[in-house]
């Protein structure tokens, strides 16, 4: 069931590479920016106004990960 849910929750290769790229951007390590960008269910809209808000990249990325899911942070 687990493995069922991981491939629902993955990008496909192109979105996922896009995502990091933002992420980069936004000023998120490149581990965790790999990390965030093949997870749908992270918000990448609201991650970036964290971010412009002046939230620090890695709290922002643990504020809005699922609760069952650790980022490299």
């Amino acid at each position: 069931m687990r493995h069922g849910l991981a491939r629902r929750c993955a990008q496909p290769d192109g979105v996922a590479e896009w995502r990091r790229r933002r992420l980069l951007a936004a000023g998120l390590a490149p581990d965790v920016a790999s990390w965030v960008a093949t997870r749908s269910r992270t918000d990448l809209h609201e991650l970036l106004e964290l971010i412009d808000r002046g939230c620090p990249p890695g709290l922002a990325v643990r504020i809005l990960a699922p609760l069952e899911e650790h980022p490299p942070c």
